[in-house]
């Protein structure tokens, strides 16, 4: 089957080697612009970028395409049977949609329609879902609204962490991707009800506030690492928290109840289990506090 590649991060590299080794015809990868990167600041290539110039496949970095009506007469003129989209980054006008004759298939991390948006699998984790997953669905021009083909669920556990959550939906993303190419099954509509918004993460949704419960705190904790980072200030400078757990404990929140950061919360405590100053390595709390003091029994943290 003849086929454009839509994506960008780490995500997508498993669906667009799974087309690639069942024998698809990829006419053109389309993925994110170079930007700089590191500490040099050198122009780096997305991960897809990498992954398409591996396979010798070639490669389009549009910086936009909503109005740019020579890149949807580009894009019509692959005379494609479908489009397969993973988290591209730009969304697709209407005369992209409509260019491939079986449509552009979404590969979309959760169960829709649950968690529509730009970050589902840090929402379902931060929600406390007990599973998660993905849908093929066929893109219109509404936000992940489109009508769904195939589905696969993964559950979500006590202990996931948003990359092993990542991890597992990639490749599940890869194999479902591949039978719905193959078996073209019916789209059915969305429903109504049970529609959830994931919207983009910003830095500032990984501050810590104590007065939530214990268990929502490590939930962030697990959701939101390695990015945006959850953190609590101390001094005015960001502590990262990158592992904690739920114990027992009582008092107001943000009160250290003991010398080895056991943190009150609105309902019971957080233990911090692994902590990182700004430029510094990541530690296990009992070495970090052995460097760096935070408020002993009693004190507050930010």
């Amino acid at each position: 089957m003849r086929i454009a590649f839509m994506g960008s991060p780490d995500f997508s590299v498993p669906a667009l080697r799974a087309l690639h080794a069942a024998g698809h015809d990829i006419a053109a990868v389309y993925c994110q612009p170079p930007r700089p990167a590191g500490r040099g600041q050198k122009e780096t290539p997305c991960p897809v970028h990498r992954a398409a110039l591996d396979l010798g496949l070639p490669v389009r970095t549009p910086a936009r395409l909503k109005r740019d009506t020579t890149q949807h007469d580009a894009f019509a003129t692959l005379d494609l049977d479908a489009a397969v989209v993973a988290a591209y980054g730009l969304i697709l006008p209407r005369a992209m949609l409509d260019a491939p004759r079986r449509g552009c298939l979404n590969i979309h991390a959760s169960l829709l329609p649950r968690w529509r948006g730009a970050a589902p699998i840090h929402a379902a984790i931060i929600a406390g879902d007990t599973e998660s997953g993905i849908t093929i669905m066929r893109m219109d021009e509404g936000l992940d609204t489109g009508p769904m083909l195939l589905k696969e669920a993964t559950p979500i556990g006590p202990d996931t962490t948003v990359q092993a959550l990542h991890d597992a939906l990639s490749e599940i993303g890869a194999r479902l991707v591949l039978r719905a190419l193959a078996e073209a099954p019916p789209a059915i509509a969305q429903p109504e009800h049970g529609v959830t918004y994931a919207p983009k993460l910003t830095k500032e949704d990984g501050r810590l506030d104590w007065s939530l419960d214990a268990a929502a705190l490590e939930r962030r904790v697990r959701a939101l690492n390695p990015w945006p980072g959850t953190f609590f200030l101390h001094d005015g400078e960001p502590i990262r928290v990158l592992a904690a757990r739920v114990e027992s404990g009582d008092g107001v929140p943000g009160t250290m109840l003991d010398d080895a950061a056991l943190v009150a919360t609105g309902a019971g405590a957080l233990r911090l289990l692994r902590l990182q100053r700004p430029g510094r390595a990541a530690m296990d709390a009992e070495a970090f506090l052995r460097g760096f003091a935070l408020p002993q029994r009693g004190g507050m943290l930010g």
